[in-house]
């Protein structure tokens, strides 16, 4: 039952759930750092689910070692032990309080600590907000610029052949814009990647993404051979922590520079700006936290005349619906990297969900994140990765 608006400060947080559930994976992809996805092996990804007053919320947490160092095991364990005793009886509407809750539960330390296990829970609690008002989240914000969101389509191939066979399948669903992941090999290598990409879509939006890939001096070299290739954005080349470095590069860099895994808490983007050293900010959901610290970054970023760009976590569909969310309330226009229905299938969304077609997302409108979460099929797909 779906309580009246006025009861909205009357709920307070009785349970939270997590399930780690296994989900069909359809192909293979890797980063610079490792595997993400493996065909035939399932993805894990772990559901988080909120009850107030009656009323509940889900999120999503989407663990990959090989990016960062949360993992299915600590993720649930952190919020089972830490998140939501922390927030056990407090108000479902006070996320600033929330958010307070669980820097006190697990410090930030340096930047931020464990954003993927706070950001499903941080999901969950405005899936439930929106749900408890009959809203969807960007109502809820009162802040929404666009219907519509266009997606990239992810060319991990690395051989000439194995990415006009990744461009042409992408193309073929309707995609006009390309990512490519680079870092994995050397720069001759990577570059040739890069090369066939834009042999094999003249007239794409292409940009790339190292994951923290290169040194200064490589990724620069880099940054000129992508310039040969109308390569829009060269994304995340230096490790996180390289803010001499990254000022440096982008000083010199004939195409714009983005940060990703820089940007993990606002006050990241804050030292950047202040250093005169960030061109794009990534607007990521799960790497900063949540919605509520992401909205804190994006509206830094606009403020700071930064441009926004957005990307995903190859998550499932309730971390593609609050991505699209977020993008849309920014009115980012770029095309972004929220790859998870190219790799892997949300089984457990048998309702209203995401539709996605010739490559542009509709932004939901449903109560919440817009996605029908079938609980049964949740406990279906449900392991245990504690026991393994």
């Amino acid at each position: 039952m779906t309580p009246l608006a006025g009861d909205l400060a009357g709920l307070t947080i009785d349970a939270v759930e997590t399930y780690a559930v296994a989900l069909p994976t359809i192909r293979s992809f890797g980063v610079s750092g490792g595997s993400v996805a493996v065909a035939g092996t399932p993805s894990i990804r772990v559901l988080v689910k909120v009850t107030a007053g009656g009323v509940t919320g889900w999120g999503e947490a989407t663990p990959i070692p090989a990016w960062t160092y949360e993992t299915a095991e600590s993720i649930v364990t952190t919020i089972d032990r830490y998140l939501a005793p922390a927030i056990l009886g407090r108000p479902a509407w006070d996320l600033d309080g929330v958010t307070t809750a669980f820097d006190r539960a697990i410090n930030r330390g340096f930047t931020i600590g464990s954003p993927l296990a706070k950001s499903a829970v941080d999901i969950a609690l405005h899936d439930l907000l929106g749900r408890a008002l009959g809203v969807s989240v960007g109502v809820l914000w009162g802040q929404r610029r666009r219907e519509t969101i266009e997606l990239g389509w992810i060319v991990s191939g690395q051989t000439a052949e194995e990415v006009a066979d990744a461009v042409a399948e992408g193309s073929g669903l309707g995609y006009r814009a390309f990512k490519v992941k680079v870092g994995l090999h050397s720069e001759a290598e990577d570059a040739a990647v890069v090369r066939a990409v834009r042999e094999a879509a003249p007239d794409a939006a292409l940009w790339v993404d190292a994951n923290q890939g290169y040194t200064v001096d490589g990724a620069l070299r880099m940054a000129r051979r992508l310039a040969e290739y109308d390569v829009t954005t060269f994304e995340q080349p230096l490790p996180a922590n390289d803010v001499a470095g990254q000022r440096r590069l982008r000083e010199t860099s004939p195409i714009p520079v983005a940060l990703d895994e820089s940007l993990r808490h606002p006050s990241d983007l804050a030292t950047f700006v202040k250093l005169n050293a960030v061109d794009v900010a990534i607007a990521k959901v799960q790497r900063s936290g949540g919605l509520t610290l992401s909205r804190r970054l994006c509206a830094l970023a606009e403020d700071a005349g930064v441009r926004l760009m957005g990307s995903g976590l190859t998550d499932s569909d309730l971390g593609l619906a609050a991505s699209l969310h977020l993008f849309a309330a920014y009115g980012i226009d770029t095309p972004v990297d929220l790859n998870g229905r190219q790799f892997l299938t949300s089984s457990y969304a048998t309702g209203a969900t995401v539709e996605v077609r010739d490559g542009v997302a509709q932004v939901p409108t449903g109560p919440g994140l817009g996605v029908e979460v079938d609980e049964s099929v949740v406990r279906e797909l449900a392991v245990d990765v504690l026991a393994r």
